[in-house]
């Protein structure tokens, strides 16, 4: 015999042993018997641990479809001065040029910056207020997944 695989009489012999039909009332039979026996082991609390799970999971959800925009980054405010001696700006801070916009994010792993009007400002603002809660949310989402997982799911000890 040479070659580093089993034989073909044990091949065959495995087929002919172990066959589809055998093993569909088995993989059935342990199927029912483990839904029936986690349905009678659960217990009242962890039937509402369950279902607050989902409650609040179904609310972060719909906390998420509802955002509109949604930026990273930081938005900055400035005021400058434009250099010119005889320009008001040179010797008084309140009569700075501005207030200027520039909004700071991470893009292909640099840090960008950008000028934007006042009126994209507002916007970005909105966008950065509901990226920080969309963070936020998934976090408490990712809590309440792993709250299911530990609840449904029997750990291996």
């Amino acid at each position: 015999m040479s070659g580093n695989g089993p034989s073909r009489s044990v091949l065959r012999t495995r087929r002919e042993f172990i066959s589809a039909e055998s093993c569909m009332p088995v993989t059935l039979l342990l199927v029912l018997a483990t839904d029936e026996g986690m349905s009678s082991k659960m217990s009242r609390r962890t039937e509402q641990v369950i279902q607050k799970a989902h409650t609040r999971i179904a609310a972060i959800h719909d906390a998420i479809h509802a955002v509109d925009y949604l930026c990273s980054g930081t938005l900055l405010e400035h005021r400058t001065r434009c250099g010119k001696p005889g320009c008001r700006c040179a010797t008084d801070p309140d009569a700075r040029h501005g207030p200027y916009y520039d909004w700071g994010h991470m893009r292909a792993s640099k840090l960008v910056h950008r000028r934007v009007s006042p009126e994209q400002a507002v916007v970005l603002r909105l966008a950065i207020d509901n990226y920080r809660k969309v963070k936020k949310l998934l976090l408490d989402w990712e809590r309440e997944t792993e709250r299911l997982i530990d609840t449904t799911l029997p750990r291996n000890s």
